[in-house]
This record gives structure tokens, sequence and C-alpha cells, in this order.
């Protein structure tokens, strides 16, 4: 009986010890939980809200906290036909979060020994080539922190739904024919095509394809096993479908040529887990030094410059300090991806060892603010910041514009828009009016009001004088980071004419590769102006300064994506070449009978096109790799046959472009 007492008394004991430990337990993954909960709810609570207001189709989150995964969730439909939800292993394409990665390869390069980043890219790359001199003063680093000088990005046909296995050659001979915007190091607009020769630096310099070098040296290391080629060339994984928001309609998954600038895909984890490894913990594959001058800012001679900092550009990363966080005493690195058909943010603080990934299909979606959400709240559920409360103040009221800023009216440019900025003193506001084909709309109003000009959103704006050089320069609040906005437009001395009038003259486009993407469909059927206000002026997919009766150049130095226009002969007619991008002129186009009209494509590739002379019902039948476009007279697509399918109306002075290859020949079948 004693003996029996004392078994029950330990037995007892052991479960009262075993409950304590069970509560204990209970009680600390209530606590960790905690700690992850309201991350988890801004997650669920934003994307959905993106999803159901048509700014995304699905998408995908993880949050990982010391090399842990701790929060990683799918949103809708990876495949709609097949009912496959997002799962956490469903790839995305990151777009241009692919520079950290080119950027990491270019220091792994740099350990061995056999890159320096303060080196010129011609030794490296001895076959690259610019109109301008100064390119031989362009180095690796600038290749990777946007100061290079390069106009933009190579990009035709470098996002689509094949691989478009001429990039490399496609950017040299871009280039070969291109200045610089700036001397290099001198500014940092935003520029792809430094990534792309930086991709080819890789691959010149260790001998291997660069998405080798990447799976070696990088995702093997890491454990990245669902990272690699974008979508489009990944048929073997599982990935998320893009369902255009109007029609429901699916595209081919989208393949992006560009892998260094913006070609990879990825799930939220990997992500997480590549970007964790800057914290310098777990499995490393950069030496310290490399390792810490990936986290630096790597700024341009323009830095310092502006009321507050300037976007703070590292290599490869987005931004490498925000003041906010910074005052807190926490660094956060962030790189933002986006392509026709994705959108991507990730954010990681190095010395937490904290990471945040949110991807989305669609190309309008909160992925940046959603991330900074998340990121926010866990930053507040670890304690290492306070949540901050929602201040309701008084609307800011306009006050008197300063005399002094009259002096910044005139005609400025975002790079594709030529807008007319008028100060009105009596009303203190500001509006800006777009010119296009000869006429002013509003398209910017502003009042001051301490310092600062703000739209209707609150969005503030302030104009400066930068050596010699007038800007709307735009603060991110939210950060109180400074951006250029728009430049103003010199008059040139004496201003200069092309060869022929542009005013109002019809272009098509003649080097679309078949499998190119929708994104670029307004660069199909193009119409150039003069600028009467600005005589010197043209424009042509933006504002393009004459510098020669057959060359107009760039209009200024400090904004992304410009272009250069050149004018040459070509089958009797003259022909336009806009960074990349082929033209001639309307008259080219054939006549769209009714009936059967066979068109083949000819030795150089170049798009053929027909022109309806009247509204006609059409059909094709073409080649299985071909593609047929149909559009309205004044650009709009009204059929893709990579999407739909059957017969399209395409009214009177509407037209049919055809993709191919040489030899390749089309049946367009048209009645009235």
């Amino acid at each position: 009986m004693i003996r029996f007492s004392k078994v029950v008394t330990a037995i007892l004991t052991a479960v009262l010890l075993l409950s304590m430990v069970i509560s204990s337990s209970c009680l600390t993954n209530t606590v960790a939980q905690d700690v992850y909960e309201k991350a988890r709810i801004t997650a669920r609570t934003e994307i959905w809200k993106d999803i159901n207001s048509g700014k995304a189709g699905s998408a995908t989150v993880a949050v990982m906290d010391n090399g842990e995964t701790v929060y990683s969730e799918g949103f809708g439909m990876a495949d709609r036909e097949k009912s496959i939800p997002v799962a956490p292993d469903t790839m995305f394409n990151i777009g241009s979060i692919s520079k950290v990665y080119v950027a990491a390869a270019i220091m792994l390069l740099v350990d061995d020994g056999k890159v320096q980043l303060d080196s010129p890219v011609v030794q490296y790359l001895p076959d690259f080539t610019m109109a301008d001199p100064r390119y031989k003063d362009i180095t690796v680093r600038m290749l990777l922190n946007h100061t290079s000088g390069f106009p933009g990005g190579t990009l035709s046909n470098s996002f689509g739904f094949d691989y478009n296995v001429d990039v490399f050659a496609d950017t040299l001979e871009g280039l070969s024919l291109s200045h610089l915007k700036h001397a290099p190091g001198e500014m940092a607009p935003y520029c792809n095509d430094g990534f792309t020769l930086a991709e080819m630096i890789v691959e010149r310099i260790s001998g291997r394809k660069y998405i080798d070098f990447l799976r070696e040296r990088i995702f093997k290391p890491l454990s990245l096993n669902n990272t690699g080629l974008s979508v489009g060339e990944e048929p073997d994984k599982q990935s998320a479908a893009y369902y255009r928001v109007d029609t429901a309609v699916r595209e081919p998954l989208e393949a992006v040529s560009v892998l260094g600038a913006g070609g990879l895909a990825a799930t939220a984890e990997d992500l997480c887990r590549f970007v964790g490894t800057f914290s310098g913990e777990g499995k490393q594959i950069f030496s310290s030094s490399s390792l810490e001058e990936m986290k630096k800012g790597q700024p341009s001679l323009f830095a310092g410059k502006l009321k507050n900092v300037h976007m703070p550009y590292g290599l490869g990363w987005d931004m490498t300090e925000l003041p906010p966080y910074q005052a807190k005493g926490i660094q956060v690195l962030g790189k933002s991806g986006g392509t026709g058909n994705y959108t991507s943010m990730v954010y990681t603080v190095p010395e937490q060892r904290l990471s945040v990934a949110v991807i989305c299909t669609g190309s309008k979606s909160s992925a940046m603010a959603m991330a900074l959400d998340i990121l926010n709240a866990v930053l507040v559920g670890k304690g290492l910041m306070q949540e901050e409360t929602a201040v309701v103040s008084k609307p800011p009221e306009p006050q008197a514009i300063p005399g002094g800023d009259i002096s910044f009216e005139g005609y400025y440019t975002n790079g594709t828009d030529t807008l007319r900025i008028s100060f009105d003193t009596e009303e203190n506001t500001v509006t800006g009016y777009t010119l296009k084909n000869g006429e002013e709309t509003p398209m910017l109003s502003l009042f001051y009001n301490n310092g600062y000009y703000i739209d209707k959103t609150g969005s503030r704006y302030y104009f400066t004088t930068i050596d010699g050089k007038d800007y709307l320069i735009t603060n991110v609040s939210k950060f109180n980071l400074d951006m250029v906005a728009m430049q103003k437009l010199a008059e040139p001395e004496p201003p200069q004419s092309l060869r022929i009038d542009v005013n109002g003259k019809q272009w098509l486009r003649r080097n679309m590769k078949p499998y190119e993407s929708p994104m670029f469909y307004i660069s199909y059927v193009v119409k150039s102006s003069t600028i009467e206000a600005l005589p010197g002026y043209v424009d042509f997919f933006g504002p393009k300064v004459v510098q020669s009766p057959d060359f107009a150049g760039m209009p200024v130095n400090n904004l992304r994506d410009l272009t250069e226009l050149m004018l040459f002969d070509e089958d009797r007619r003259t022909w336009a070449w806009l960074s990349g991008f082929l033209y001639s002129p309307v008259e080219i186009a054939g006549a769209l009978n009714s009936g059967d009209n066979s068109v083949k494509i000819g030795d150089s590739g170049y798009n053929e096109w027909l022109k309806a002379g009247a509204g006609l019902i059409v059909s094709f039948e073409k080649p299985d790799k071909g593609r047929v476009i149909a559009l309205s007279p004044d650009g709009a697509v009204l059929y893709d046959s990579a999407i739909d399918k059957g017969e399209v109306y395409i009214p009177k002075d509407g037209f049919v472009q055809l993709a191919g290859v040489p030899g390749d020949v089309f049946k367009v079948t048209a009645r009235d």
C-alpha cells in the first residue's frame, strides 16, 4: 500500500511537472506567436485588399527571423484553370531584386581576386564601346550603383514569352550608338543596362553561364532551392500565372532575358533566405570586407546637394539607409522589383537577421508598402520600435509663394512627358500642363506651404537649382528621401531642325520579336511631333533636343530611361532608331484588302504591316511561333494572337502587325 501511494505520488508529481512544462511551453509559444500576429494580420488584410481591388491577382509573403521562417503564406490561385492555390514553394518573377544577385556575383569575383570594383569596365569587356568617349571612365562599381551615365535600359525584346538569345549583342550594339547623359559617377538616375554589363562580366571572368555561376556560388550554398530563371523559362516549376484584370485571360508565363537587371524568379521564403546572408550570420558566401561593401551606401557626386537624403543606392540595393530607422539605430536594406506582370519587395535588417518579402502578380500591386508595413509590425512586436499612432492634424493651407521661385517657370520633363510649369502668385498655386499634339492639359496642381509645394494627395515637392540646372524634387515623406521628379529643359542656342518634318508623323515598329511582352504595346504605333513653344525640340516618346539633321539627343541628364533619336535611310525612306526600337514611316504598310492576303517575313526579319482601307472582320493563319497583333488607327491593341483567339474587327485605318522569322508566311483573311 505504501509502495502504491509512493507510485501514485510520483505519478502525480510527474504529471504536475509535465503540466507546468506544457503550460510554460504554451506560454512561450503564445508569446512568440504574439510577436508575429500583427504581421500576419497586416499581410492578410493588405494583400487581400490589393487582390480584391484588382491591383494584384495572387501573392506570396514570408517573414524570416534569426534564420528561421516564422511566417509564410500564399494568397489566391497560382493556376485558376487547375484550381492550384499559391503555396510557399510557388515561384514568382522578382524583377529588379535580381540586381542584388548580380552585385553579389561580382563581389564573389572580387573575393576571388578576379575583379576590382574601381577598375574600368573595358578592362573586362573590351568589346564594350559607346559614341561618347567618356565611357572608358565607367567602372564596375558604377554599373552597380546607377552612376554609369547610361541612357537607361535595352528594353526592346528583353521581356516577353521566350528568352532573347541576342540580348548581350543587342545591349552592346545599342550602347555603341548611344551617348552618356552625364559624366560617370556624377549622378545616379536608375539604370538597367549597367546590370546587364555586370552579368556579362560574370560570364566572361568566370567562364561559366551566369545562371550556372549563381547556382554554384549562391543558390546551392544558401539552399535557395526555389530560385532560378524567370517563370517563363522554368516550365517544370509551379509558378504563379498572370491573369489580365479586365478580361481574366491568362497570359503566357513571362520570360525576362536581362537576368542581371531583372530576370530571376523566386519564392518569398527564398528571397528572405538570400537577403538574410547580409546579416553576417548563418551560412556565409562573402568575405567580411565584401559583406561590408554590399551593406554600404554608394553615393554619386550629386548626393548631398538636396534638402534631404537622396535615394541611398547601394550595390544593387535601392536603399541602404532610411532616415526614420537610422534615427532608431536600425539599418534597413531594401530592393523593389517590377516586370510587366509581377511586383516584388524585400527588406532586411542585417543586425537583427530579420527579413520580409512580398511578391504579387500584377504590375500595380502595393508590394513595397505592404512589405514595409509587415516589417514594422515585426519590429514593434519584438520591441525594437514603438507602434506609430495616427496623428490627426489640420491640413496645410496655401501660403504666399516665395518671390524667387517664379524664376523656376518654364518647360520641364519627367523623361516621357513635356510640361509647362506656371506660377500663379495671386492664387498661390503652381500648375503643370502637359504638351501633346499642340494642346495643353493640366496634369499637376500644387500649393506652397512651409518650404514645399503640396498636391491634393499630400505629396511634397520643391524647386531647386543645382550646378546650374533647375529641378522639381519630390520628397518621399514616409522615409524623408528626395528624388528628382522633373528637370527643366534648356533653350538650345541656336535651335536646330531635323532633315525631315516629323510633326504629326506616324511611325510603325519594325523589330518586335514574336515573343515580346504586351507591356510594349505602347511602342508599336507612335506619332512624333515638334513642340511649337520649344524651337529645337521634337517629341518622339518624350522630348529630344535636336543636335544635327539626323540626331536628337537626351534633353536632360538626371532622369531614368531616356532615349536618343537617330534618322537613317532604308529602302529609299527615312527610318528612325530610338535607343533600340526601330521604326519606319506608316507609308510602308501594305493594303489590307477584303479576301485572302498573304504576307511573307523578309530576310531582315523585320515586322510586316497591313493597313485597313475600310472596317473589316479579320481572321489569321500563322506559323507556330509567329505573332499577329491588330491595332486601332491610334495604336490601341484590339487582338493579340499570343493571348486571343478567333476573329477581330479592325476599323478603317487600323493595322495588322505580323512578327516572325525570315521566310514565315502569314495568311490574313478579311471580310466586310
